[in-house]
């Protein structure tokens, strides 16, 4: 064989080499507690904030997704099963629940969290400022609010002095909001009846328990469970004629009454913009925990027409949307 022709071959063989290296990219780990059904607007969210950070999926970085389909008692082991992969990060959305089984999973690997709850108190991080160890995310204002929501509905409701609180026992933060909106009940001169559920088959007991009890309304505590599944909730809601209120806005744009709650779009987009910065090399121990201050106040007109209620006009003013 001719040296040009080595030398050609050995190009050749290189050639094929370093397209295949080139094609080698960073990967994330994804872990969520629903389907991608459920979760694609906070996918699109997210996504958006991944390319902000200058990363695009498929392009210059790939997602390994696990998925608990609604079945929370499979998140610690999806959680090692991404952190056996050792990817760059793992991105932890969608409530306390989905952060504490990736905590649990590692303490190398960075991860991003998303939820709703206060991270320093579930444990997650040192501080907001200065999280320490493998974790940072980012936090709304979504449990905070839950006695805000109490609020709102004893001012749709002012007759009444009992209201029903939907309450999801298997959550992390289910002890805290609960000792919350006691202490709002306090303040208001109401008392409440707790009603818990944490299947859907659990669901229309929380709207029947509420007529039984002759309530005012329905308060959902914060909770991802609830939250994905408010097209369900809001056709409960209409079924029974009760009033009710979420933390999220898909609810009254499925028929319920009114939500109020974070901004699940800007916490999605923060995730995806801290996964991106981490990829760029950053340290979770050096990025503080954000959090969303944006609190969302939907109103259902339709449904308070066919409920015979009327909001109070500066209830209506200060909604971020009422629907027709």
């Amino acid at each position: 064989m001719r040296r040009r022709d080595v030398i050609a071959l050995a190009g050749g063989a290189a050639s094929s080499i370093v397209p295949a290296r080139a094609q080698a990219l960073p990967v994330i780990g994804y872990l969520g507690s629903e389907s991608p059904e459920r979760y694609s607007s906070r996918l699109k969210a997210f996504s958006e904030g991944l390319a902000a950070a200058g990363y695009v999926e498929g392009r210059t970085v790939e997602i390994d997704f696990r998925w608990a389909d609604g079945r929370y008692n499979r998140l610690p082991a999806l959680a090692n099963e991404l952190a056996d992969r050792h990817p760059y990060v793992i991105v932890a959305p969608g409530g306390a629940e989905v952060a504490l089984a990736a905590k649990a999973a590692t303490a190398a690997i960075p991860i991003v969290f998303e939820m709703g709850g206060d991270p320093v108190a579930l444990g997650l991080v040192s501080s907001l400022s200065r999280p320490g160890g493998n974790l940072t995310g980012v936090t709304s204002l979504s449990v905070e609010v839950s006695r805000k929501r109490l609020e709102f509905m004893c001012e749709v409701r002012p007759g009444f002095k009992l209201f029903a609180v939907a309450l999801n026992p298997a959550s992390p933060t289910s002890a805290a909001q609960l000792k919350n909106l006691q202490v709002a009940a306090e303040t208001l001169g109401v008392e409440l009846v707790v009603l818990k559920a944490s299947t859907v088959q659990e669901f229309e007991s929380l709207f029947t328990g509420a007529q039984q009890a002759n309530a005012g309304g329905l308060v959902f505590t914060s909770d991802p469970y609830f939250a994905f599944r408010s097209p369900q909730l809001g056709a409960l809601a209409v079924r029974h004629a009760v009033p009710a209120i979420t933390q999220s806005r898909d609810f009254p744009l499925a028929g319920g009454l009114m939500s109020y709650g974070g901004d699940f779009n800007q916490s999605h987009r923060h995730t995806g913009l801290y996964a991106g910065r981490i990829l760029h090399g950053e340290k979770p121990a050096d990025l503080p925990v954000q959090r969303v201050t944006k609190v969302e106040l939907f109103i259902n007109q339709k449904a308070a027409d066919a409920l015979g209620l009327a909001f109070p006009p500066s209830l209506l003013a200060s909604a971020d949307r009422v629907i027709e």
